[in-house]
């Protein structure tokens, strides 16, 4: 499967575990994560959900073999499938979600860190989303989120241009809270998620939803809007082109489009 869950001390666990791909993500993970997401969240034990992966990488991304043979459509095809309904239970958990980065976090591996409450991550950690290079374009809300978390000019770089950037920059830009050294981001981020054991947990639910509230309504239609460009981008000869080049492992010639 790729996905190992456990609930300890007040915190439910989801392990990206699938090293020997690089952590990743296929629909069958997408699912297990999601339902793991809504199990927590049903759970009156449970007080904080903690999502990390393996030593030296959290996700490479989607699984590009897996997903070009489940592709996500548009509109409501899109809201069933799996990406869509971890992203979906993801957005909508009201309890704390605490990130643990450990490693390398691509593609959808930085869009769902938006979505987290919390964020750490390792000093070896490095964050990209090159989404442009393989003809698409964002996902989940990160067109709107980026900008608003490190202005236009950076999000523009790492957008358009699928810049990387290492830990400590996502930390000066405000997309993660603490950089560790990679071998205490794991036991680090699990520290501050058993403290929501201490607090109340409605008030630390009025408090999440106060500070997402607010843009939700317009982090939800930038999702649908984003949702349908991706799924025409899907199709397109540029992503046809990028895809590819990947699975022959040269690099893409848009020269001609």
């Amino acid at each position: 499967m790729g996905i190992k869950t456990a609930t300890l001390n007040g915190v439910a666990t989801i392990e990206i575990a699938r090293p020997e791909k690089k952590n990743a993500l296929t629909m069958a993970m997408y699912q297990a994560m999601a339902d793991a997401i809504h199990a927590a969240k049903a759970d009156a034990a449970v007080r904080a959900v903690l999502i990390t992966g393996q030593p030296g990488i959290f996700t490479s991304g989607n699984d590009l073999e897996d997903f070009m043979q489940r592709p996500p459509g548009a509109g409501s095809n899109a809201d069933a499938s799996p990406v869509s309904q971890f992203m979906r239970a993801l957005i909508d958990c009201d309890k704390p979600v605490v990130a643990a980065v450990t490693g390398a976090a691509i593609g959808i591996g930085t869009t769902m860190l938006l979505h987290c409450d919390l964020v750490y991550v390792s000093d070896e950690a490095r964050l990209a989303m090159p989404f442009v290079g393989l003809g698409l374009v964002p996902e989940f809300g990160s067109s709107l989120l980026l900008p608003q978390r490190i202005g236009q000019a950076r999000a523009a770089e790492k957008l358009l241009l699928g810049d990387p950037f290492t830990g400590a920059d996502a930390v000066e830009m405000g997309l993660a809270n603490a950089v560790l050294p990679a071998g205490e981001v794991a036991s680090h981020a699990r520290r501050v998620a058993e403290r929501f054991n201490a607090l109340p947990p409605g008030a630390v639910r009025d408090t999440k939803k106060l500070l997402r509230g607010s843009q939700r309504e317009a982090t939800l239609a930038t999702i649908r809007t984003e949702g349908e460009l991706f799924a025409s981008r899907l199709r397109s000869p540029e992503a046809m082109e990028a895809f590819q080049a990947f699975f022959q492992k040269r690099k893409p010639d848009f020269s001609k489009f």
